[in-house]
């Protein structure tokens, strides 16, 4: 279980997060819905301790993230898989060393023979090929990297799956198979996930519970059915943006 409480955040004069409270039971998906610019991103690094806040507190199983010392972090961190916007791989390694960064217990990571079991199964996870572990990351599509990418993120088996953005810049097509992507990982890994997006149709297509970030606060956190039916302003606005036509909806 995944907990914000309370959390604030601030660069400068700008104030990013006035006030969060946002909640993952286990074994959900959520999506974490907001404008660019919101603070999306920014929340996501608060839960794995990328950044810590100025007030308030993120508690994920019990642990109170930012009082957790290096190595009581680090372990936390093992459990905790992260999809990086642009998928962030290194373009120096290929595909096999990509993935293999993902593992964070030394003994596996240096074991060849683990190695070479775990990166294949990681592929299958994310419907790629085995030969593309041989490929330099310069030499696939922008899907194909962003499935390298998940790929990496689970090659530790985490428990948790936190997604920046993983259809962004993205065709249709594409988002679609990112975002099926999301529900068979979820299903077939047990791991629960919070997915931050601009992406209404996606965040509906995948999600367990909606949450939109405005303004530095949760505007509302909640089932699909609960967004379409909702009064607030600022939930009734971006859904308006984003589109017309809700019929295809539940």
């Amino acid at each position: 279980m995944i907990e914000l409480r309370d959390l604030h955040k601030r660069f400068g004069e700008q104030v990013v997060l006035d006030g969060v409270d946002f909640t993952v039971m286990e074994g959900e998906t959520v999506a974490l819905l907001g404008e660019s610019g919101t603070g999306k991103s920014v929340l996501l690094k608060h839960i794995n301790g990328l950044l810590h806040p100025d007030v308030g507190d993120i508690v994920v199983d019990g642990k109170h993230v930012p009082s957790l010392k290096r190595r009581e972090l680090s372990e936390l961190r093992s459990s905790i898989g992260y999809v990086f916007q642009n998928g962030a791989l290194f373009d120096s390694m290929n595909v096999f060393e990509n993935i293999r960064f993902g593992l964070s217990d030394m003994d596996l990571y240096n074991s060849v023979d683990y190695c070479r079991d775990r990166v294949p199964e990681c592929l299958r996870l994310v419907n790629l090929e085995p030969d593309v572990a041989k490929k330099l990351p310069a030499e696939l599509s922008g899907g194909m990297r962003k499935r390298v990418g998940v790929a990496r993120a689970i090659a530790g088996q985490p428990k948790y799956l936190l997604y920046d953005e993983p259809t962004s810049g993205l065709d249709p097509l594409n988002a679609d198979i990112i975002d099926n992507l999301v529900t068979h990982l979820a299903e077939e890994l047990g791991v629960t996930s919070v997915m931050v997006t601009h992406d209404v149709r996606g965040a509906f297509r995948v999600a367990d519970r909606i949450a939109l970030l405005t303004n530095g606060k949760i505007a509302l956190q909640g089932t699909q059915k609960e967004f379409l039916e909702s009064d607030d302003e600022h939930v009734k606005a971006f859904l308006e943006r984003d589109f017309e036509d809700t019929s295809y909806a539940a």
